[in-house]
């Protein structure tokens, strides 16, 4: 099998940005490169700290990573999950230090992308920067859903939906089943993200397992019947703007691979 077609269905990074954008082998060989240079993270070690000015990009290669905030009293907001295939401070090219705090959640394998490597794509190469757009959009976009579910939903659509979430960028970049995906997350840290006790978060979960909706084992979250999450919690992917199936990439993959 060819190296590129090898590449394309196992880095993360290429299976995540070909759903927003025309990735042909050139770019997708471009995007391979920028993984090679990486290292590993302990949980709960910082990636990025407040007030950082950051010589580059950090790319999650595997493991979980999330974006906080302190508020002065102490208390910890959790931000936004990062996940295989997704940048933890893209936007730092522009925006200089850092304002949040970006940490492991998980062991976790980082890549380490230097700013001139990163404008070389962005400033000499319409098509991926694009693609790179697209992502720094699309972050965005999960943090409004994010922010709706804090002010309009009840607490346990609030967990649904959150799961809902997961499972599908997981299956996005080859990480989770049909109906199931690691969730490393404990109680006190669905409590950071949704705004909710640990208690309360408790009585969630249970409930959602005694209604059949969820079950939680060994780390991993269980969806038996996938579409009633979903509209349990009226999960509409739309926000994730998978603006591409990437059905006509794999058939050339499939192609150049032949018989």
């Amino acid at each position: 099998m060819d190296a590129t077609v090898t590449l394309t269905r196992t880095n993360p990074l290429i299976l995540r940005l070909r759903y927003g954008a025309d990735l042909d082998a050139g770019d997708r060989a471009i995007l391979a490169d920028l993984s090679r240079s990486s290292r590993s993270l302990e949980p709960q070690q910082d990636i990025v700290r407040a007030g950082d000015r950051a010589a580059g990009v950090h790319l999650v290669l595997e493991g979980y990573a999330f974006r906080y905030k302190l508020i002065d009293d102490g208390q910890r907001q959790i931000l936004g999950l990062l996940l295989p295939g997704d940048f933890c401070d893209l936007q730092s090219i522009v925006l200089g230090p850092s304002d949040h705090y970006i940490a492991a959640l998980t062991a976790c394998t980082v890549a380490d992308i230097p700013q001139d490597r990163v404008d070389s794509l962005v400033f000499r190469d319409s098509r991926l920067a694009r693609a790179l757009w697209w992502a720094t959009l699309v972050d965005e976009s999960i943090l409004r859903e994010w922010l709706a579910s804090m002010g309009q939903r009840s607490a346990d659509k609030r967990i649904a939906h959150l799961f809902c979430e997961l499972l599908l960028r997981q299956q996005l970049v080859g990480t989770a089943g049909e109906r199931d995906c690691p969730l490393p997350l404990t109680q006190p840290m669905l409590a950071d993200i949704l705004g909710i006790t640990t208690i309360h978060v408790s009585r969630i979960l249970r409930d959602l397992r005694l209604a059949g909706l969820i079950q939680l084992k060994e780390r991993r979250l269980h969806v038996p019947d996938v579409k009633r999450l979903q509209a349990f919690c009226d999960f509409d992917p739309t926000y994730l703007h998978l603006v591409r199936m990437p059905d006509r990439e794999a058939a050339e993959d499939r192609t150049r691979a032949g018989p």
